[in-house]
């Protein structure tokens, strides 16, 4: 018989949205070295507990003071707005819990994995940045590191049904924080990032654009090759 000798990490992710549930189901699928403990949300009627519940997970409506109330729960993936993490920054940092922070606050350093994940393995709150931000800034770092990205915009295509109140509540932090990880981490000297919720009906695949402008004179085919490495 063979037996692990890693044990699980309980964790849990506080809010229960849209990013939320989607966090929670790819969790599921793949746990890895990882035991969801608990969703937490305030909210006792919403469609992401009651999905918890369906698959088996605890829940809770009593928002961040459940997860404080467990001592075992060690990593906390917070999903709520950016306002919210600001305060549960701080009950989380006094109760020695790991906080993943998936809104725009950016109260940790940011973490874009493809890029700068071991710079940041003991920092005890990351931020994630942006939807947006994740799958843009990678490209921008690739090309950044072999020619100089003078100005680098983002437009963030998302549809409207996907885009719960949190996230419509952080779009001016969105923006900010989006552009300003563009540059610590994708390496341009000066970047927007432009959101935009589109109405359509059926419902647009999320997309983003990403317009790079370099110094006069730059070598393409690297570029290429940096981008395709990435």
């Amino acid at each position: 018989m063979e037996v692990s000798l890693v044990s699980k990490v309980k964790v849990a992710i506080l809010g229960s949205g849209n990013i939320a549930t989607d966090l929670m189901y790819k969790i599921l699928k793949r746990p890895e070295h990882m035991e969801l403990a608990l969703v937490s949300g305030i909210i006792p009627e919403s469609d992401g507990l009651a999905r918890a519940r369906s698959e088996g997970v605890p829940t809770s409506h009593h928002g961040i003071q459940a997860i404080l109330d467990d001592p075992d729960i060690r990593i906390v993936f917070d999903a709520t707005s950016a306002k919210a993490h600001v305060e549960h920054a701080k009950q989380l940092k006094v109760t020695h819990r790991i906080a993943i922070d998936l809104t725009p606050a950016a109260v940790g350093p940011f973490v874009v994995p493809p890029v700068n994940l071991g710079e940041q393995l003991d920092a005890p709150n990351v931020n994630m940045i942006s939807c947006g931000g994740q799958a843009s800034i990678p490209l921008i770092h690739a090309i950044s590191s072999v020619a100089p990205v003078v100005y680098a915009e983002l437009i963030s295509t998302t549809a409207s049904r996907s885009v719960g109140p949190g996230t419509r509540h952080n779009i001016d932090e969105f923006t900010y924080t989006t552009a300003r990880a563009i540059e610590a981490v994708g390496g341009a000297r000066q970047a927007r990032a432009l959101p935009v919720i589109n109405p359509a009906d059926p419902p647009l695949i999320m997309s983003n654009t990403v317009y790079a402008v370099m110094e006069e004179e730059f070598d393409a085919a690297a570029v290429f090759n940096s981008v395709k490495s990435m």
